[in-house]
């Protein structure tokens, strides 16, 4: 990435090499630094005699001399979820025996994603070079098959350890060099499914990586050449084509150009396509994510507590989802489906050729938008990038953006609203989310609130009142989509960070890729 202020270079730092491996071996006949076992409750059960009755479990503490049973009842490990019970002791193969608690029951993605992460934690604490995972229960929940149990271990694991140190001056390199999954099956299926999971998590890496760059390293020139090289890396599949301004300009795209206009970066108009590698295209999407790189809000300046102006390099979140997901296809080539990935990707800054309150900008389709609120930018950048993907002659878009305060204030932090006409695409995308585990939320979309948006000089302006404002950002977008298309909305403007972590989650890839794989012939 270049940079552009401040003499900030990241660090080039490389993701660990690890070995993952599905086997079929007796827990005692394993040998390595350390052991995890993903226990729930139930399997917590002992006999009067205060021993194990889950098979591993016992087998386990017997060749323990029961020092595992003990050490449970000492520390009051029951099981629940977040509970763990790590031990270094004789007699095993590992030099490590850790026990991580599922709760009652352990039947979602995400509580394996959730014991993944444990485990990464663990490994990292021990400085362990080798790991392996087993559940102590002899058959997966109904709900998930071993291979997605599988993925959502390895993908918890490949995240737990990653750390983004490449503007730190100093930074620790995790010790792990291979994952063993144990008891889930062995073979060609649950091999595909452990590279599709280590796939997809160096893509939502990639996606972490890209929105917690600073600003001033990653500028929407940074973010093209980023999205370019993803198009080299699988140029087999993948092209690209970087829009300059006035290629733009030509295509009359004076909403989007209106917000970079105050920015001494100039705008990037980015659009990747994938196209499979062989046999007949059964069905175009497109994914559209907002791209500003910084947002201070122009003339309507976030100011105060609250304001959020100092995580606005986030606001490219939408397009982090976008790249991420087109990373993880580029490597999975799925077969019967185009992708278009677009994201008008710029600046809103304030300067004297900027765009003020109460100016007037056209749309690409020819729609005419008063400004009322500068700081509403988002929506005036996905106007033009969402004609231009019904341009491209697609059936379905989604679109992915950092849109809303009052979709945080709706759904808190970790879920994002999902804002669609259309049934069929909704139940599409909460299919695949339940494989991710990523949260989303259905959103009304009340077209009443429309009348809030009539402007008395131009076709709409670009924010109503301060109720509803998720909904009547949504409406906004709608008029600037092809009636024949099957258009979704997600406003992701909670998840995209950890709060607590003060870093980005690379939320949304994940349900990306299994949303694109759920209408190609993968």
């Amino acid at each position: 990435m270049a940079h552009t202020l401040g003499l900030t270079q990241p660090a080039n730092i490389e993701l660990p090499k690890i070995s993952y491996a599905a086997k079929e071996i007796d827990v005692a006949e394993w040998k390595g630094d350390l052991l995890a076992v993903g226990v729930t409750e139930k399997d917590m059960t002992k006999d009067e005699n205060s021993k194990f009755q889950n098979p591993i479990l016992k087998k386990l503490d017997g060749l323990l001399g029961g020092l595992l049973a003990e050490a449970s009842f000492e520390e009051d490990f029951t099981g629940k979820a977040g509970q763990s019970l790590v031990h270094r002791l004789p007699g095993l193969g590992s030099k490590r025996v850790c026990l991580f608690g599922l709760g009652q029951s352990a039947s979602s993605p995400a509580a394996f994603h959730g014991l993944g992460e444990a485990v990464a934690a663990a490994a990292k604490t021990a400085q362990a070079s080798s790991v392996a995972v087993i559940l102590a229960s002899s058959e997966c929940p109904s709900a998930m098959s071993k291979g997605n149990t599988a993925v959502a271990i390895v993908s918890g694991t490949v995240l737990g350890l990653y750390e983004d140190n490449r503007y730190k001056s100093e930074s620790k390199k995790p010790q792990l060099k291979s994952l063993d999954i144990l008891g889930l099956g062995t073979g060609p299926e649950i091999e595909k499914k452990i590279k599709y999971a280590e796939v997809v998590s160096c893509a939502i890496i990639f996606g972490r990586e890209l929105v917690n760059s600073p600003a001033n390293v990653l500028t929407p020139a940074a973010l093209a050449a980023e999205a370019s090289k993803i198009a080299s890396l699988y140029s087999d599949v993948l092209s690209a084509n970087i829009l300059t301004e006035e290629q733009c300009r030509e295509l009359m795209m004076g909403s989007y150009l209106g917000v970079a206009a105050a920015s001494a970066n100039p705008p990037h108009f980015i659009h990747l396509c994938y196209k499979p590698p062989s046999g007949p295209v059964k069905t175009k999407l497109a994914l559209v994510g907002k791209g500003l790189t910084f947002d201070s809000g122009g003339y309507n300046i976030k100011t105060g507590p609250g304001s959020s102006i100092e995580t606005m390099k986030a606001d490219m979140g939408g397009s982090a989802a976008v790249f991420g997901a087109a990373k993880a296809l580029g490597q999975i080539k799925p077969s019967g489906v185009e992708v278009h990935f677009i994201v008008a990707s710029c600046e809103n800054m304030i300067s004297g050729k900027g765009m003020r309150p109460g100016d007037i900008v056209t749309a690409s389709n020819g729609k005419t938008i008063e400004v009322n609120n500068t700081d509403a930018e988002g929506r005036l950048t996905l106007a033009d990038a969402l004609v231009y993907a019904c341009n491209q002659g697609v059936e379905k878009i989604v679109d992915l953006a950092t849109l809303t305060g009052a979709c945080v204030v709706a759904l808190g932090p970790s879920i994002a609203g999902v804002f669609t006409p259309n049934d069929d695409l909704a139940k599409e995308l909460f299919q695949a989310s339940e494989a991710s585990g990523e949260k989303f939320w259905r959103m009304p979309l009340e077209e009443s609130y429309w009348e809030s948006m009539k402007s008395g000089v131009a076709d709409m302006v670009n924010t109503g009142g301060r109720q509803g404002g998720a909904i009547n950002a949504a409406l906004f977008l709608k008029q600037f989509v092809d009636e024949k298309v099957k258009w979704m909305h997600i406003d992701m403007a909670g998840p995209v960070l950890n709060d607590k972590k003060h870093v980005a989650t690379g939320f949304g890839i994940s349900t990306l890729v299994e949303w694109v794989l759920k209408n190609s012939s993968y």
